[in-house]
């Protein structure tokens, strides 16, 4: 609104003065290409304009990508589906990529989490990331599909991110308290907020549905949020069946090797088997107890891609999976080297000294037991 105000306010003096100085110099520049004196302005025309970095990552290295997520929990890498999937996707894809904590304070301009910057370009949306990575990678982890396996494939991410995704979320926002118990989550840390967990707990509940995901209007609009507790378990629970059947006794859904498919699915499955033994989560019992294979998928795909997944969980380290610089010597040990380095080169000079000590006493002794041999000569 303040800007409609501003671009409609009336013409001031100065304002007016300004115009009518810019169409005098628009003239004049017109005349001087005419007569051939414009020949620096087209030069300046022709210049390219340096764009305006477009990304939050300035400094960044050409074919790394950079994903910002939600941070870490003691449980589970992340508690966002899609963000484990972005994650796991580039570690099964071997694609080099570095996570920036930035402490939820960035969005996509689609206003998303996850999304990537590559190359001074932003990607958003898991899917399109995916997508895109993949063809400047030429890493397509279902190239060996079918046409029948991708399309069901496709059908079935399409169940799991807009049904099952949807009853995990309905859990979330009708228990934040248990959330917060289920994976452990560390307020402060997430938030890089000095106030006390227990406060921030305690607002946590109100400001989780309103400010960053909307949650019970956006469950209630999506459909889900007006079924009842039982009915929303069911839910899960079928979902859960057809995932398991599909599975049956094979490694990954369409054999030895992991698709995107298994992605999505551990993305999602994590967000319900690693919740806390000590919360009550009816769907993650079902799966455990009647559900084996998808526990093993679960398994399988985390030690395959997360190999670091207990140091990702300890330190909460969002870049565990990068070399970790030398820590620097302290003064201390800085002085000793210094030191011992000294005393080394110092060595050879004191042997040299020893040795010439050596040598003066065997010529002084020689001297004396020629001046002995003399006199006994001469007596």
């Amino acid at each position: 609104m303040a800007t409609e105000v501003e671009n409609n306010a009336p013409e001031t003096k100065e304002i007016k003065e300004e115009k009518e100085s810019d169409s005098n110099k628009a003239e004049e520049a017109a005349k001087q290409e005419k007569t051939g004196g414009g020949d620096e302005a087209k030069e300046k025309e022709k210049e390219p304009v340096p764009a305006k970095a477009a990304v939050h990552k300035a400094n960044f290295e050409k074919d790394v990508v950079y994903l910002y997520q939600f941070s870490r929990t003691p449980l589970l890498p992340s508690l966002s589906p899609y963000c484990l999937k972005v994650e796991t996707w580039l570690r099964l894809a071997g694609v080099k990529y570095e996570n920036v904590d930035h402490k939820i304070k960035y969005r996509s301009k689609k206003g998303q989490l996850p999304f990537v910057e590559l190359n001074g370009d932003e990607i958003a949306d898991s899917a399109l990331i995916i997508k895109e990575l993949s063809q400047k990678f030429d890493q397509d982890l279902d190239a060996g599909l079918t046409a029948d396996q991708k399309n069901l494939a496709h059908t079935t991410v399409s169940m799991i991110e807009n049904h099952l995704t949807w009853v995990v979320m309905w859990w979330r926002t009708k228990n934040p308290d248990q959330m917060l118990k289920g994976y452990k989550v560390n307020l402060q840390h997430a938030l890089g907020s000095r106030i006390p967990n227990g406060i921030l707990n305690f607002f946590f509940k109100f400001a989780y549905g309103r400010k960053w995901l909307q949650g019970s209007k956006k469950v209630k609009a999506q459909g889900m949020g007006v079924h009842s507790a039982d009915e929303v378990t069911e839910f899960g629970q079928e979902d859960l069946k057809v995932l398991s059947e599909m599975l049956a006794d094979k490694p990954f859904f369409f054999g030895d090797e992991p698709t995107t498919l298994d992605v999505v699915v551990f993305a999602n499955l994590a967000q319900i088997y690693f919740i806390d033994k000590e919360v009550s989560y009816p769907l993650r019992d079902f799966m455990t107890e009647s559900c084996a294979n998808l526990v093993g998928l679960v398994n399988r795909m985390k030690e395959r891609c997360f190999p670091d997944w207990e140091e990702i969980c300890t330190n909460l380290d969002l870049n565990a999976h990068l070399p970790k610089p030398k820590p620097e010597e302290t003064k201390d040990k800085k002085e000793e080297a210094k030191d011992e380095k000294e005393e080394k080169e110092k060595e050879p000079e004191e042997k040299d000294i020893e040795q010439e000590k050596a040598d003066e006493k065997e010529k002084d002794k020689a001297k004396e037991k020629s001046e002995e041999n003399k006199e006994k000569e001469g007596k």
